[in-house]
């Protein structure tokens, strides 16, 4: 169905080399010629470079990658095989190249073809689509944590008001799991007081070193998410590939979930043995 509401668009990657009209009149004197999408779009000038930060992983080390970028607009012509093909029409769509012509030695090369809906006709505003891409990766992992971690479709709520304030809630804890994942491996080093308070912390490496009195000092960041992470299994081996996210010795979002729900449990135990009072 092509019909979508007025305040919603489409930024998705292409992958099919589609056969294309190009839009440009300067180009093109004023009549659409028909040419495939990958093609075209590399005939186009680059509009500018841009420079992106390439994460660790275990093929490869973090880099800095030079992505050349090129903007056009095409209408994109139904498919000659599409089952529904004469009802349907063109789409105009704005499509960016963001490609790296000189990759490191040794690496794949990135290459993003992106086809939107967004009225994108300056370099600038290329460059926030291509930005908006790249936390792709962030975006899926989000709604792993609300449909895995938190079992939202699970909940088998009666009405749609239910499900949004059971979704409004969620959000927040999906958040704030990302966030420690991501923040114990960029600032691992600041202390655990940020996000723990003091009888969760004690009351965690009471149970993980199995002793007490607890450290007078706070964990820093990193070691506290680790000891979560291993009340939710997490072995942190340093050839494990962290629970769906493989980052070799770190551990994922998943074990850190199942730990946060133990330490939960752990810290109120811990509170009234110790008959800590709320400020």
């Amino acid at each position: 169905d092509q019909s979508r509401s007025p305040n919603s668009h489409l930024l998705i990657r292409g992958t099919h080399n589609r056969k294309v009209n190009y839009l440009d009149d300067k180009e093109t004197s004023g009549h659409p010629e028909t040419k495939y999408l990958h093609q075209s779009i590399r005939e186009i000038k680059a509009c500018g470079t841009l420079d992106v930060q390439v994460k660790r992983n275990p093929n490869h080390e973090a880099r800095l990658a030079k992505l050349t970028v090129r903007l056009a607009s095409f209408e994109i012509q139904v498919p000659s095989h599409h089952p529904k093909a004469n009802p349907r029409q063109p789409v105009k769509l704005q499509v960016i190249l963001a490609e790296e012509e000189n990759p490191h030695p040794g690496v794949n090369s990135i290459s993003w073809l992106l086809l939107t809906s967004l009225d994108i006709s300056s370099f600038e505003s290329a460059i926030t689509c291509v930005r908006w891409y790249s936390y792709r990766w962030l975006i899926e992992r989000y709604h792993f944590v609300l449909k895995s971690g938190c079992g939202l479709e699970k909940l088998q709520l009666e009405t749609g008001r239910r499900i949004e304030m059971a979704l409004a809630t969620y959000s927040i804890v999906a958040w704030r799991l990302l966030w420690l994942t991501y923040q114990a491996r960029l600032h691992g080093e600041e202390s655990c007081e940020s996000f723990l308070e003091e009888h969760e912390w004690q009351s965690l490496c009471a149970t993980i070193h199995k002793k007490s009195p607890p450290p007078e000092k706070p964990p820093s960041f990193r070691e506290a998410v680790r000891m979560i992470a291993s009340l939710g299994g997490f072995l942190g081996r340093k050839g494990d590939p962290s629970a769906s996210l493989r980052v070799n010795g770190e551990p994922g979002v998943k074990t850190i979930w199942l730990g946060l729900r133990r330490l939960h449990d752990i810290s109120q135990t811990w509170k009234l043995s110790h008959q800590i009072s709320p400020p």
